[in-house]
């Protein structure tokens, strides 16, 4: 276990009314002023600096006030569906009834506006096409698009290569020449600021008053940009912070969609004390889960119902689905884990990047094995699964200071073809390649990040915002540290270390470690999930040392503090 611990970069207190923790874990993300915490709605960021932006809302205001036929085309991920039903509500809102949406099924048809799904919407009647979380690298389809009369917008974040499709507009914060402060909207956000635009040109040509119909107040969609932002897992800059904090104040309320309120509800949670996590660890995959294993339309479905019993029975669908995906995410994990150690590796010999394969590999849980390796030996990994009898799907997750986008990129430019199609981001990327290249892929793949870490860290660090003392050791710290600030990537929810006494030790359900320890007579607390049972109970050990975070603890009736320990070692 490698802790680092972090270094506030202003060494003076930042006032207001937060407490000392708050202060300093604060400070020790790079938060030098009050006005950089401001989560308050008026200081948004402002669209005008989105390139294209004022093109497509004037596109997609001349589309309502026409009447013309709009198709969303989304993607099969939690930020695409929250993107589509973002969309589809202002639109309806609007006075638009005449959109339908599609996520292209990543078995038929793979990801993004291809040839075959412009086909799709075309024969059903689309005059616009309004891409959501994709688009910016599907050159082809754009292009069919046009060739059958259909004006384009393209709404994107994924970073763009050096060909773009010839839409109608593009609005993607990371294309060349916009000024757009933050590049690190999630597609819901880039979506949520083109459909403002839309509103404010319909409001502008009057449309509204001549229609006699409310203005659509576009803040009521912010609970539906949280669940997509969060879930995207994109750094939360001040304005993805705004934005995050804005909707789960709307769920907390409980003025959200009904989905939401089901999605919490069937996993136990109180959505009057909804936070990131909740969304991170039960909204976002089982949203994700109908795009894994099935087809993203029953997430899409579940976050446009108005009805809350129609909400409680697709959130029982989806819960059972990310049950499926849990499953098959352990059984590849196992197969996985059994390759590697077939091959006898450890730290030192461990080559500077995985590449998994198996011919059981579901396509839609890659990407999850993926991360979870990547973490487990902390080396950029990708994973593969069969797409057809030659062709190989991948997912790539990476490490700090490999961005895996660029990896790929330079994996074409020395042995161009090899790699079929690619895009993503620094953190995360999708491929495909033919199946018998896969040990030259391995090859290439592993000489250009070997290249890339020399002087990297060898394993992962835990960053720690430092220890706590027996008196901060409350349930009070707790629930400030829980609820005061939009905790997610980028962000990170404060984590400190410590030496306890190991005064309890025990298995719950299949592999976690219930503990109760000690500090100076004060007694807490803690659970470690998913330990290596093969190393714990161990009741030789007398002390650990940790990294670990306040968490609160409710269970039948009784609220108490409780520690979750990220990592643990004896000490010796």
């Amino acid at each position: 276990m490698h802790i680092m611990r972090r270094e506030a970069i202003n060494a003076a207190p930042l006032g207001g009314k937060h407490t000392d923790i708050i202060d300093k874990v604060l400070r020790n993300r790079g938060i030098q002023s009050q006005s950089e915490l401001s989560v308050q709605g008026k200081h948004l960021l402002h669209y005008n600096k989105l390139k294209d932006i004022e093109k497509a809302a004037n596109l997609l205001a001349d589309a309502v006030v026409n009447h013309q036929q709009v198709f969303i085309v989304g993607d099969f991920d939690a930020d695409g569906a929250t993107s589509t039903a973002l969309c589809i509500l202002a639109f309806r809102k609007m006075g638009l009834l005449n959109v339908q949406y599609i996520v292209p099924n990543r078995f038929d048809y793979g990801y993004g506006l291809s040839p075959p799904v412009v086909d799709l919407a075309y024969q059903a009647g689309a005059k616009v096409l309004v891409t959501v979380d994709n688009g910016i690298s599907s050159i082809e389809g754009v292009k069919h698009a046009k060739s059958l009369g259909m004006t384009v917008v393209v709404t994107d974040h994924h970073l763009p290569s050096d060909v773009l499709p010839i839409a109608d507009a593009i609005v993607n914060p990371n294309q060349t020449l916009c000024e757009f402060e933050s590049k690190n909207l999630a597609g819901v956000g880039v979506a949520f600021y083109v459909m403002s635009a839309t509103k404010n040109v319909l409001v502008e040509r009057g449309y509204f008053t001549q229609q006699q119909i409310p203005v659509p107040n576009m803040a009521n969609f912010l609970d539906i940009v949280a669940v997509g932002t969060v879930a995207d897992v994109v750094v939360l800059d001040k304005n993805n912070r705004i934005l995050v904090h804005q909707g789960i104040q709307r769920i907390r309320s409980g003025k959200t969609r009904p989905g939401i309120l089901a999605l919490l509800n069937i996993s136990g949670r109180d959505y009057s004390k909804c936070c990131t996590t909740d969304i991170g660890f039960v909204i976002g995959p089982r949203l994700n889960a109908a795009g894994r294993l099935e087809d993203m339309s029953h997430g899409i479905e579940c976050l446009l119902c108005e009805c809350i019993n129609e909400a409680a029975t697709l959130a029982l669908a989806l819960d059972a689905l990310n049950q499926s995906r849990r499953e098959i995410e352990q059984s590849m994990k196992d197969k996985a884990e059994l390759a590697l150690a077939t091959l006898s590796l450890d730290a030192k010999n461990m080559p500077a990047a995985l590449v998994l394969y198996n011919e059981d590999y579901h396509q839609g849980v890659v990407g999850i094995v993926a991360g979870r390796m990547k973490e487990r030996y902390y080396r950029p990994t990708i994973v593969f699964a069969n797409d057809n009898e030659h062709t190989l799907k991948g997912s790539a997750r990476s490490i700090q200071g490999v961005h895996i986008r660029d990896v790929l990129a330079r994996v074409d430019s020395l042995q161009p073809g090899l790699i079929h199609k690619f895009g993503g981001h620094a953190m995360a990327a999708g491929l495909s390649i033919a199946k018998v290249d896969l040990p030259l892929f391995q090859t290439v793949l592993i000489q250009v990040v070997s290249n890339l870490t020399q002087n990297l860290p060898k394993e992962a660090i835990i960053y720690s915002d430092g220890e706590l003392s027996e008196q901060q050791l409350t349930l009070e710290n707790a629930h400030e540290l829980k609820y005061s600030m939009p905790w997610g990537q980028g962000f990170e929810e404060p984590q400190f270390d410590g030496v306890f006494t190991l005064v309890n030790q025990r298995i719950v359900g299949k592999n976690h470690l219930k503990m109760t320890l000690a500090q100076n007579q004060v007694y807490i607390d803690a659970i470690a999930f998913n330990v290596d049972i093969q190393a714990w109970p161990n009741h030789k050990v007398n002390e650990v040392k940790m990294a670990y975070k306040l968490d609160i603890n409710e269970f039948r009736g009784q609220t108490t503090l409780q520690l979750m320990v990220s990592d643990l070692v004896a000490v010796e």
